[in-house]
């Protein structure tokens, strides 16, 4: 059953990460997964890892301590966020498994559009020429997961000035828009969620070629 994609436009961050445990909290063997596209206003969200003194200095800018994995990372308009509302038990796949596919289809996105892009074996997420682009993190709870990725498209960057970038000092971030990728963000919404989905069928489908020992 292919996950339903749900393009949520601007959401305010509480309510959506509210929805994402209700929706992961009440579902069942039977209920569909889903994957939500979204964009937030301002707000910092430090994972449960995060330590305070990321936070460079104070701004007017909301922080939300969230029970994803990571250290502390900033939303905004113009930022793709994809939240991964899926059984892993359904698609056989593992933690590892499921953030190095959320990785490649970052990269085959940027890919498509002629930017080449790699992702961290000790830092989870996707860089190009060593600065990040793309924010990985997961909530497991009962055998499904919650939270996503975020892909920087055509936002105002100056916000990552204020921290240390999922906990590395120094850390640079670029976007699509400065790499020359100039499609409306509604269309990278699309290749980046088809990206997903079709990584997810991939990833089954071997699993169970596997398992027939074929």
């Amino acid at each position: 059953m292919i996950p339903h994609i749900k393009s949520l436009g601007l959401v305010e961050y509480q309510p959506a990460w509210d929805a994402m445990k209700k929706f992961t909290a009440e579902r069942n063997g039977g209920t569909r997964d889903e994957i939500w596209l979204v964009q937030h206003p301002p707000v910092y969200t430090q994972g449960l890892a995060g330590r305070p003194e990321h936070l460079l200095h104070s701004t007017n800018i909301p922080v939300i301590k969230i029970d994803r994995g990571g250290q502390i990372t900033y939303h905004g308009p113009g930022q793709i966020v994809a939240y991964m509302l899926l059984d892993m038990r359904r698609w056989k796949i593992g933690v590892r498994e499921l953030v190095r596919l959320m990785e490649s289809a970052v990269i085959d996105l940027l890919a498509e559009h002629g930017v080449t892009a790699h992702g961290s074996d000790s830092a989870p997420g996707v860089y190009v020429d060593g600065a990040k682009i793309s924010a990985l993190g997961l909530k497991i709870r009962n055998g499904c997961c919650y939270h996503g990725l975020s892909f920087n498209a055509d936002m105002d960057l100056a916000p990552f000035v204020n921290i240390n970038p999922c906990g590395y000092a120094g850390l640079r971030v670029t976007q699509a828009c400065e790499l020359g990728i100039t499609v409306p963000i509604s269309e990278l919404q699309a290749e980046l969620a088809q990206n997903l989905v079709h990584g997810l069928q991939r990833h089954l489908e071997y699993r169970q070629h596997q398992g027939s020992g074929a």
